[in-house]
């Protein structure tokens, strides 16, 4: 019926018509009127069709209407990625967001004009609200209650009555969990409840709870899914698959078979094998068989499906199954059986991929190296054969990545950092962790492995899902290549893959190349599941998929059932978790990062509390009238340097150079320039972090008045500016000269 409406609503002799007439061209019967409105209903929450003046319905398409899911900045603008493949992403003045929220369904309707490449448009209706409870702060006005979230990208207040039965008292000042309950107009704040009190934010726990309940992160497993994990684990007494379980698959123990993992991990998702074959090399990489133990439609399955993948916050993972399969029966621990998936590789001795097998396997590992460990022994001569197989496996990674970088793979890795909590919660220390070797020797046979399924499932021709990576947009692009040559580096047209590389690799010998290599990172689009197999930008493979982590990802389930069940999945079904596990990343991404700035906030404020700042370097990364940008490595922040904070001197901003001078010791800061800088300032709830610059002793302020009037000017227009620093993109050449001139003239 659905189709049939569609297709009555979509011709080209159809006049918008109400209930009553769609009943009669659609030949049902009085009595079908209420099947009939149910169905119109859910095609226009769908955003498919839309209820004009009158009630008479049209479809959405016609009327230059797209339903998408909407992702609103720090700074208001909303960019939204249509329901329909192919269209494009759609960008949405802050003033034309109306009350959609951040993650929210909508429809949108395009504003079309001659010429215009990028896509805009304006929300005319929310459709589905992604979610309606946020985490924020109550305060007190002279006669109301409001509460603001800490989400900068929400409303600037939510107006509350007085909180009643929610476990603990309120108190002005605490966290809170409050639900929105009405919002019909951006002209008016909305309206909500306080449901939970989480009690004072500088609380012991309160923090990180603040994380959970914002992100909706659940702390514990429903008990039925529990049980079915406990059922199946117990039923493995001594928690290895049984002889049945095992005797139908390829068996791959009496393999050298190693894991390579970080120190911390327990969930060991991917194993590997090499051998020599005379001339050649066989490779193994085998994956956890979780799709054995977790069946489609059963409570783990609907479960995992929910939440979508794993989140691993700072001081604690959010798994996305129970431990009793996520960290024993299905985690590739050392000498015990397990059940995998396989892809059997056949190499050249030059590291290509001569044919490929896919199997069910069963593996017992040799051992399990962290990849300090991998990296101490590749650093040295092996002493016996495991080691001598893991030199095998380094020096064949270091080939396949040779000839992925050569196919036009981008190098975008950037070293990690990893914070260190002590049993209080507070950072103990922040680690730095580099892609080294023995990272690249798992990596590159994961990406192997994954573009292997990718191009059998199109193969097969079978309904699944892959992970894709669509080209930047040409603006962006054409953007960002006239702020490279800005800074008179070399760039081509970097449409063509060749010249992005080439710029890449320039990028990575100039000092300045850090901070423009961070830019052209934000001038890609993200990474995301379809249904489409439109292959991976950065990766330059044409063909890939998720299938190498389904302890962690309900993507690479999916995959494994794609593969090897004779079950086909359904198209349709395939998209929705296609578009649910995007989002689902997504929000796990912004949670991790969340639980990293709040205890870096924690950490940073108890500098400023003790009046003992320690000195970071840092990387300018933009300048600006107000200011200049910077990216501190050692704490993975970014943060601004106000003028009104450098003190030795009173600064300049020049908008044609893009640089900031100081008029008596000329002094010179511009993009790429390392500096020294502590903590300044700290916004919590606007989750901006301000910096100053440290001034080395040989270059102390010289010793006079500062002329106050020019001071505070400085100070109205960094408040002024200052809400932009997160979201603004680079300004254009002449912005700020006004202000420059003036500056002249008092000097005059």
């Amino acid at each position: 019926m659905e189709k049939k409406l569609l297709s009555l609503l979509g011709s080209e002799d159809y006049i918008p018509s109400n209930v009553p007439e769609l009943l009669s061209q659609m030949g049902m019967k009085p009595n079908q009127q209420q099947v009939l409105q149910s169905l119109l209903k859910s095609l226009e929450k769908q955003g498919k069709i839309v209820r004009t003046k009158g009630n008479r319905y049209i479809v959405a398409k016609e009327a230059d209407l797209v339903p998408g899911v909407i992702q609103i900045t720090r700074g208001g603008r909303g960019f939204v990625q249509p329901d329909e493949a192919g269209i494009g992403e759609i960008s949405i003045p802050d003033s034309k967001t109306e009350t959609a929220m951040h993650g929210d369904r909508v429809l949108v309707r395009l504003d079309v004009k001659p010429g215009q490449q990028e896509k805009s448009g304006a929300v005319v209706r929310v459709l589905e609200r992604r979610r309606t409870q946020f985490v924020g702060t109550l305060q007190s006005s002279k006669n109301f209650l409001h509460v603001t979230p800490d989400d900068p990208r929400m409303p600037g207040a939510i107006y509350v009555s007085e909180p009643r039965d929610v476990g603990r008292k309120a108190n002005v000042g605490d966290k809170v969990v409050v639900e929105i309950t009405h919002w019909d107009s951006k002209k008016t704040a909305p309206e909500g409840e306080v449901i939970e009190v989480l009690g004072p934010p500088d609380e012991e726990g309160v923090d990180m709870l603040s994380v959970l309940r914002h992100y909706d992160l659940p702390l514990h497993f429903p008990k039925h899914v529990l049980h079915e994990a406990h059922a199946i684990a117990k039923s493995r007494p001594d928690n290895q698959p049984s002889a049945q379980e095992c005797a139908s698959r390829v068996d791959c123990r009496p393999h050298n078979v190693i894991t390579i993992d970080p120190d911390d991990a327990k969930d060991f998702d991917d194993a590997i094998c090499i051998q020599r074959q005379g001339d050649q090399w066989k490779l193994w990489v085998h994956i956890a068989d979780v799709s054995h133990y977790v069946r489609p439609g059963s409570p783990l399955d609907i479960e995992a499906k929910k939440r979508g993948n794993s989140t691993y916050l700072v001081d604690r993972v959010i798994p996305m199954l129970p431990e009793a399969l996520s960290n024993e029966l299905c985690s590739l621990k050392p000498n015990v059986d397990r059940l995998t998936k396989c892809v059997e590789f056949l190499l050249s001795k030059d590291g290509h991929v001569v044919s490929a097998k896919f199997y069910a396997a069963v593996i017992r590992s040799r051992r399990r190296f962290t990849y300090k460990e991998a990296f101490g022994v590749i650093q040295v001569p092996p002493t016996n054969d495991t080691e001598q197989m893991l030199h095998d496996a380094h020096v064949m990674a270091q080939k396949i990545r040779q000839h992925r970088f050569k196919n036009g793979s981008l190098d975008m890795d950037f070293p990690e950092n990893k914070i260190r909590l002590d049993e209080h919660g507070k950072v103990l220390r922040i680690e730095r962790i580099e892609n080294d070797e023995s990272h690249q020797l798992i990596e590159e046979y994961m990406l192997l492995a994954n573009e292997a399924v990718a191009g059998r499932l199109m193969g097969l021709n079978r309904p699944s899902v892959y992970r894709v990576h669509e080209s930047p947009k040409e603006k962006k692009l054409s953007d960002y290549r006239e702020e490279v040559l800005s800074h008179r580096i070399p760039c081509g047209n970097l449409t063509h893959r060749s010249e992005v590389q080439k710029l890449l690799h320039k990028l990575s010998t100039v000092p300045i190349g850090p901070a423009l290599k961070i830019g052209f990172l934000r001038s890609m689009m993200r990474a995301r599941y379809a249904v489409e197999p439109l292959g991976h930008y950065g990766l330059a493979k044409p063909k890939y998929t998720h299938f190498t982590s389904p302890i962690r990802r309900y993507a690479d389930l999916v995959v494994h059932r794609s593969l090897f069940d004779k079950v086909e999945l359904q198209s349709g079904l395939a998209k929705q978790i296609a578009e649910h596990i995007s989002t689902t990343e997504k929000n796990s991404a912004d949670a991790e990062r969340d639980s990293k700035e709040v205890k870096l906030y924690a950490y940073l404020k108890a500098q400023i509390v003790s009046k003992k700042p320690q000195p970071y370097a840092a990387l300018v990364t933009d300048v600006r009238n107000f200011g200049f940008f910077v990216d501190v490595p050692d704490l993975g922040l970014s943060g601004v340097v106000p003028l009104s904070a450098i003190r030795d001197d009173f600064y300049v901003f020049d908008p044609a150079t893009r640089q900031i001078t100081g008029r008596h010791t000329r002094r010179v800061i511009r993009l790429g320039d390392n500096v020294v800088v502590q903590i300044y300032k700290l916004d919590t709830a606007k989750k901006q972090v301000d910096f100053q610059l440290v001034v080395p002793k040989d270059e102390a302020p010289h010793s006079r008045r500062r002329e106050p009037e020019r001071g505070r000017d400085r100070g109205e227009r960094r408040e002024r500016d200052r809400s932009e620093i997160k979201s603004a993109p680079p300004r254009k050449p002449g912005h700020g000269h006004k202000r420059a001139q003036q500056n002249k003239k008092r000097r005059r």
